[in-house]
């Protein structure tokens, strides 16, 4: 294939998956009835109030894809350094490739498609180096959350309840474990016959010390925080009366529960939904008001970001030309 052709080729993707993108969400918020309640329930607030607290919320948004680009940024450091400026690019992009790809697979290649093709599959294993960091977190907080919520709602036998935090202890120490240990992934990787032939792809994994695996994971537990923060003040906000150890406690277990079900982005929300309903009905019953925070950070959290990426769409390197090297 000459280079025109790759040219011609590559711009029909980009527009494909920019079209794809567009139908998808216009399609989602056309039909999407939770989006239009989150509206009901802001009509007679103060529109100073609206602007001010839905502001918050966005600029949240915001500083927690500038950390996961600051955290790719550094992932990327041991590969392919990048600029902070490239790294919100492939963020970006790999967020709208994410809405419509079964469990933000289209993530991966949004990234590593502003990499040089020799280090794509590579930059593929640190990402996942940093995707493993959040969900340790999202496990750790979830299983204590899960501790709280069965002590306080679920009548159970003590020496159960006892067996339980036992369990939940030791899954958390499995996670932290593995993940200051990851190099160890390396090793059993490496005992395979079958996969010691790909070593060249996966070796970076021995290459992360303890130091740089708890920079990594601090950048994970500040996204956790600033996301955490974003359905807290929406919860705050709009559901009166909600304690708020209960908001965090819930929030914890509907991160858990999401990491565990496979889904497309796009139809995300509906999960979320039900989800964050089936939690939150022991200390509310203003379902819709949840359902209405749910789906508006879905929107503001996903769909807004995906609709910036399509701008960085157009600079995705299919083909790996000199600039990209």
């Amino acid at each position: 294939m000459t280079g025109k052709h790759k040219k011609i080729l590559s711009l029909l993707i980009k527009a494909a998956i920019v079209v794809f993108a567009f139908w998808f969400i216009y399609h989602k918020l056309v039909a999407n009835k939770n989006l239009r309640d989150f509206s009901t329930l802001l009509k007679d607030i103060p529109q100073v109030e609206i602007i001010s607290v839905i502001g918050i919320v966005v600029l949240l948004m915001l500083v927690n894809w500038f950390l996961e680009a600051g955290k790719w940024k550094y992932l990327m450091s041991h590969i392919e350094p990048i600029s902070f400026y490239r790294a919100i690019e492939s963020v970006f992009c790999g967020l709208t490739l994410a809405i419509f790809t079964p469990n933000r697979l289209g993530e991966y290649g949004g990234r590593v498609f502003f990499l040089s093709p020799k280090r794509r599959i590579v930059g593929i294993v640190a990402m996942s180096v940093g995707s493993i960091g959040q969900l340790v977190l999202t496990n750790v907080f979830g299983a204590i959350a899960a501790c709280f919520f069965v002590y306080r709602f679920i009548p159970i036998d003590r020496v159960l309840f006892i067996a339980l935090v036992f369990f939940a202890v030791i899954f958390c120490l499995f996670f932290l474990i593995f993940y200051f240990n990851i190099r160890w992934l390396n090793g059993i990787l490496l005992s395979f016959k079958f996969t010691r032939k790909y070593k060249k792809f996966y070796g970076i994994l021995a290459r992360y010390r303890k130091r740089e695996l708890f920079k990594i994971i601090t950048y994970c537990f500040t996204r956790y925080l600033v996301f955490s923060s974003q359905y807290f003040i929406l919860f705050v906000w709009l559901v009166p009366g909600l304690h708020y150890a209960d908001i965090v406690m819930m929030t914890c277990l509907l991160f858990l529960v999401q990491s565990a079900l496979p889904s497309l982005d796009l139809f995300d929300v509906g999960i979320r939904s039900v989800t964050a309903v089936e939690l939150f009905k022991h200390v509310t019953d203003q379902h819709v008001a949840v359902i209405a925070c749910t789906a508006s950070i879905w929107l503001i959290n996903i769909i807004i970001p995906a609709i910036l990426g399509t701008y960085f769409v157009f600079k995705l390197n299919f083909f790996g030309n000199s600039k990209s090297n």
